[in-house]
């Protein structure tokens, strides 16, 4: 008998005595006050004019005649207190554990999705931001995938523009000029360092030395054409393209290591010619304006600011490329929604995108939802940023998670159970705020975290494998161990439905925190093997087992087997 049942059950039988429409509110209480608890005739009085106290009395006796609970009881002034026969609950398991599709919903059937995430540059490296919205991106792609929707992962780079202008600019100098054939003596495992030194090098000169932001800007218009060209033969071009995919191959490496993966990579050099092109058109429909010889859209006509979208060398701007960026998705897919992910410092820069996308192609303006996030900081508030150097990169924080934990286990720590530790430390935080990463705290063993919850799932699959089926006598009694955690097993479905509401993956987080100390609480409160009730209790195992498992690959933590027997050895043989 779940939540939802019952509120089925109030809502005919409020119909059919006082021909209202309702939509009870039900909670779990004190376990003393119930298994369930509603307020619904308190409500009902004020409409109804009635003692709050008869109406609760009315719908109870009503209610216990539909289903067989083990009592329902009125409390002043009226309260509904609802408690859940044993053998409805343990029926509810049984259920649970022969339903394939136990917490799946439907919010997202036969509809295409596109989820944007990650968006790394080339020629710069990936940091913790990139970590962590690649991580929030991928469960709340999962998320809308167990809700029956058709998703499509893709991802959006800037090949071109003044970023990588600034970097082929360090490139040019640490080379000594263009000369391709010396990128060979840059190490396979130096690359990427190299890279980023060459553009925090070209982004400093540029705002302290007028002729070389100059030098930079031409390179800028260049890297263009070499691109309108398709130009892979001057130095310059051998230069540019190989140094890109350089980034590619660290890019692709990096999402296999955190094991997320992308239907689609849209660079810049492939949206800013159909965006330049939609954005010409608009300027002569009198959506967009000219100013100072560049071409901008404005927003202050819609309570927004105005940005620039073509330059004054004639050059589109991000702002373009997001335009292009836009239509080229809706070509590639003709989605019913576009999911974009971003950190919250673009939030007023999305909101001018859209506005001017309403004006181009008003529907997918429409079909656009752009979520957002704060930063990621360590211990101590410290911001990172990519243009002076002073940011952690995303394998420095997991390289300093792996050390944190091979420091507190004195053996070399599994990699999921790293990474399990991490995905976790990010996805219980709720979405928007900025987040404070504590190494120490995200691999604690007790707590809301990774480890606890992959220790917890390990311990309950070592028991299983442990047992052999005898007969034993079916219970139809359940102590406050089995039924607290039971009752926690029929939350799901409703946690699911409205995670995926919200998109929120923080309260599945949360969901499984609170189920795993209900588990842990059981185990070692309740003898398992060669109990009694052994195939009983390891019926509780396996629904605990599917949930953990369902939860863990909708949040995109690996699913462990076992970790190493020095971690563990507190797994007792009797249980």
């Amino acid at each position: 008998m779940t939540e939802d049942q019952i509120k089925v059950y109030l809502q005919k039988i409020i119909l059919e005595n006082y021909h209202l429409e309702t939509d009870p509110i039900i909670t779990k209480p004190d376990e003393k006050f119930g298994d369930y608890s509603t307020n619904i005739a308190l409500q009902l009085a004020k409409t109804l004019k009635q003692n709050p106290l008869q109406i609760a009395e009315t719908i109870s006796h009503q209610l216990q005649d539909q289903f067989s609970f083990q009592k329902i009881e009125t409390k002043p002034p009226g309260f509904i207190n609802i408690y859940l026969a044993d053998q409805t609950i343990i029926d509810e398991l049984r259920q649970t554990i022969n339903q394939n599709h136990f917490g799946q919903t439907e919010l997202y059937k036969n509809q295409k999705i596109v989820t944007e995430f990650s968006d790394p540059n080339p020629f710069k490296v990936l940091h913790v931001g990139h970590l962590y919205t690649s991580i929030i991106g991928d469960a709340i792609s999962n998320i809308i995938e167990q809700a029956g929707g058709q998703v499509y992962r893709v991802n959006f780079g800037g090949d071109v523009g003044l970023h990588v202008a600034k970097s082929i600019w360090g490139i040019i100098k640490s080379l000594g000029g263009e000369f391709p054939d010396k990128l060979n003596t840059v190490p396979n495992n130096q690359r990427v360092e190299w890279l980023v030194q060459c553009y925090i090098e070209g982004n400093t000169v540029y705002e302290q030395e007028q002729s070389v932001a100059e030098e930079i800007k031409l390179i800028n218009q260049k890297i263009y054409q070499i691109q309108a060209e398709q130009d892979h033969q001057s130095n310059l071009a051998q230069i540019y393209w190989t140094c890109r995919q350089w980034s590619y191959d660290y890019f692709d490496q990096f999402y296999q290591t955190i094991n997320v993966k992308f239907d689609k990579y849209y660079p810049e050099s492939q949206t800013f010619s159909i965006g330049l092109k939609t954005v010409q058109e608009q300027l002569q429909k009198g959506h967009f304006e000219t100013s100072q010889g560049a071409v901008i859209f404005p927003g202050e006509k819609y309570g927004l600011h105005s940005r620039v979208f073509i330059n004054q060398q004639g050059l589109p701007t991000y702002e373009t490329k997001d335009i292009g960026l836009n239509l080229l998705k809706w070509q590639d897919y003709h989605f019913d929604q576009s999911i974009i992910i971003t950190g919250n410092d673009i939030q007023e820069y999305m909101k001018v995108i859209l506005k001017a996308m309403e004006q181009i192609k008003p529907e997918l303006s429409q079909k656009t939802i752009h979520l957002t996030h704060g930063n990621v900081k360590l211990v101590g508030g410290i911001k990172m940023s990519s243009r002076k150097g002073n940011f952690i990169q995303a394998y420095d924080l997991i390289d300093l998670v792996q050390r944190t934990t091979q420091q507190v286990s004195q053996t070399k720590p599994d990699f999921d159970l790293v990474l399990s530790a991490i995905k976790y430390s990010f996805l219980k935080q709720q979405i928007g705020p900025d987040l404070i990463f504590d190494p120490q705290e995200s691999i604690k063993l007790k707590g809301n975290t990774g480890v606890y919850l992959q220790y917890s799932l390990v311990r309950a699959k070592s028991i299983l494998q442990k047992a052999q089926k005898h007969q034993d006598q079916i219970t139809s009694q359940l102590d406050q161990f089995e039924k607290r955690l039971i009752l926690k097993f029929l939350d799901y479905p409703n946690l699911v439905l409205q995670s995926t509401h919200q998109l929120k993956p923080n309260l599945i987080c949360n969901y499984l925190y609170e189920l795993s100390q209900l588990f842990n609480q059981f185990y070692e409160n309740d003898q398992i093997l060669d109990s009694p009730n052994q195939n009983f209790r390891l019926t509780i195992l396996e629904a605990y087992i599917l949930i953990m498992e369902k939860a863990f690959k909708m949040l995109g933590l690996p699913i462990m087997n076992k970790i190493s027997p020095t971690k563990t050895k507190n797994v007792s043989n009797k249980r």
